[in-house]
């Protein structure tokens, strides 16, 4: 019990993966040239509060509203399937009319604490220590917000074409994501 340093690893490389921050670099440099600025601590903050709430109470949420672990997963495979086809066709199918900001809504949730990292956050709950999930969380988010700040330098250093690719590249990553989650999950449905 306590503090686990292969627990933290292991739980903060999980959560990386599933957060995908560095495959998120061109859907956050889309988002800047929408909105103009990105709240980096906003997001960030907002992000670390969705994880480390969720883990406590997320399944007890899920079953108050008559939702399974499953289900929840299922729609976040869809969100991931939407902003990857929007990442490789070149397409934009989430409008807002007047965005202000991307601090909430899409970057804290679901960009990054989206369906795929709650589902993962409940299944590290079965494995792991409460707190070597929370200080893997806190580890993750310091990158996150690390990437989120530095959004215009890698842009500068990737250029168009490199952010144009490596988009293309993402969004086949994150439909992986996305089918590997939905079928996993589905067949728990059915």
């Amino acid at each position: 019990m306590g503090l686990d340093f292969k627990q933290i690893f292991t739980a903060g490389m999980i959560l990386f993966a599933v957060i995908d921050i560095l495959g998120s670099i061109p859907i956050i440099i889309d988002l800047r040239k929408k909105v103009g600025h990105i709240q980096s601590e906003k997001a960030s903050i907002v992000a670390a509060i969705l994880m480390v709430v969720f883990l406590f109470v997320g399944e007890e949420i899920l079953k108050l509203i008559g939702i399974d672990v499953n289900s929840f997963a299922v729609a976040g495979a869809f969100i991931i399937f939407f902003l990857a086809i929007e990442m490789i066709l070149g397409i934009q199918l989430y409008k807002d009319d007047a965005p202000e900001t991307a601090a909430i809504v899409p970057l804290a949730f679901p960009l990054i604490a989206g369906a795929g990292t709650m589902t993962t956050i409940l299944s590290l709950k079965s494995e792991f220590e409460t707190i070597n999930i929370i200080v893997a969380i806190v580890a993750n988010v310091i990158v996150v917000y690390a990437v989120l700040k530095s959004s215009k330098k890698l842009e500068r250093i990737f250029g168009n074409q490199g952010i144009t690719v490596i988009r293309k590249i993402f969004g086949v990553i994150l439909l992986a994501i996305a089918v590997k989650l939905f079928a996993t999950n589905v067949t728990n449905i059915l």
